[in-house]
């Protein structure tokens, strides 16, 4: 009995230091996007609209307390609306109960490239269409974790995605998407910006939850020093 007590107690403090179980969740405020590249699809509404993509994907994954900070007027018009004495007091939103981020994902889209190879007549028919393109797109997005106390960078990244897409291509374009990013949607461009998204979600995970010391660390690593080596034997050095 006394051996089941010593090693239920050792279970429960290794439970307990586990990296998903110490400390609450991290808190994430989520910047808009900026840009540094020609890339064509970058509209009036593309910062915003990555913005939204990268919130909606860490709020999915459940580990991260993502703050909402692009409709924090709304937010205050409702305290303000609650401490004016119009609203019931069981039911008014109170004053002073917002939370803060602990830390801001700040994002750069730093390279884009686009190419298209191949013969460009295809056929047409209701919104139905075969063509022979190949599509090549490619997407770098500089990130930075910065730690909303002290204002220091607490971890920063480059983010790479490709997509391709080429021989016998069947597109369907009903016009379905409105403004923004969705007309992109469904293509190499629109897959290398998820895939930006989603690999950005996922380092985010394994940098700052399972832990910087955590196994999964070194899939990104042997990544980072892959682009180091392609990026040094893409330029030359004197």
């Amino acid at each position: 009995m006394k051996k089941q007590i010593i090693a239920l107690a050792t279970l429960l403090i290794l439970v307990i230091l586990s990296p998903g179980f110490a400390g609450e969740k991290p808190r994430l405020g989520v910047l808009r996007f900026t840009n540094d590249t020609h890339a064509g699809w970058w509209g009036r509404t593309a910062g915003n609209d990555l913005q939204d993509m990268l919130i909606a994907e860490l709020a999915s994954m459940k580990c991260f307390r993502v703050l909402e900070r692009k409709e924090l007027h709304a937010v205050l018009g409702e305290q303000n609306l609650g401490a004016s004495g119009r609203v019931s007091k069981s039911t008014r939103a109170k004053i002073g109960k917002i939370t803060g981020a602990k830390y801001l994902v700040a994002s750069t889209v730093s390279a884009f490239e686009h190419n298209t190879s191949g013969g460009g007549a295809g056929i047409s028919f209701k919104g139905i269409s075969i063509g022979g393109k190949k599509d090549k797109a490619y997407i770098a997005v500089d990130l930075k974790i910065i730690e909303v106390e002290t204002g220091e960078i607490y971890d920063a990244r480059t983010v790479e995605a490709t997509s391709k897409s080429g021989g016998l291509r069947l597109g369907i374009s009903r016009g379905s998407f409105s403004g923004g990013l969705g007309k992109y949607k469904k293509t190499p461009v629109g897959k290398a910006i998820r895939a930006c998204i989603m690999e950005i979600s996922e380092y985010l995970e394994c940098s700052m939850v399972k832990g910087k010391n955590h196994s999964c660390m070194e899939g990104y690593r042997a990544k980072e020093a892959k682009r180091r080596e392609k990026t040094k034997g893409s330029i030359d050095l004197e």
